[in-house]
């Protein structure tokens, strides 16, 4: 297949996906290598930002996924009728940000870090789908442990928890004087 339909065949797949498909998918489906797909993803991506397209491909870790332009929210929320999405409370981002960083996580490491109960707030964050359960650890109770989804990635603007922002140094790990140590 000439490299122009090529393109036109990823670009249809992912737009009628509606939601992120692996690059291994869409490679097999048009019977082609996943270095050849995320190629023809990274010049769609560019060819929507150069005509400063209402739509962008974003990639989430081995995935792609066709997404809106976040200047016209607004606009498709007017249009759609949707809700604003409320904020997420203090107590839920902190929840997720130890998750985040310390995936697979149990509620009791969560609750350990945080001082209080999180139920609630895991509830919601579940329900949001930032998170999610990851299986459960071979100990007595068999816990759950929870990390984060590509919902998150999404909501974040990051393809890959690598894109984090480091966290800042503790006290821990300087000395008495405040030099490191």
């Amino acid at each position: 297949m000439q490299e122009e339909k090529l393109k036109g065949a990823v670009e249809a797949v992912i737009f009628a996906c509606g939601t992120p498909v692996e690059t291994a998918a869409i490679a097999r489906a048009l019977e082609t290598d996943e270095e050849i797909i995320i190629g023809l993803c990274e010049k769609l991506s560019e060819e929507y930002a150069e005509r400063q397209s209402g739509i962008r491909i974003v990639r989430l870790a081995n995935c792609f996924q066709m997404c809106t332009v976040e200047e016209y929210a607004d606009g498709i929320r007017s249009v759609l009728d949707l809700r604003r999405n409320t904020p997420l409370s203090q107590a839920a981002s902190e929840v997720l940000a130890v998750i985040a960083y310390n995936q697979p996580v149990t509620k009791a490491f969560i609750e350990q870090v945080r001082g209080v109960d999180c139920s609630g707030v895991i509830a919601n964050l579940l329900s949001r789908e930032l998170i999610e359960e990851k299986g459960r650890l071979e100990l007595p109770g068999r816990p759950l442990v929870y990390g984060t989804t590509e919902h998150f990635l999404r909501c974040f603007n990051i393809s890959s928890l690598e894109e984090l922002p480091p966290l800042p140094d503790t006290d821990e790990e300087k000395g008495a004087d405040g030099e490191e140590g």
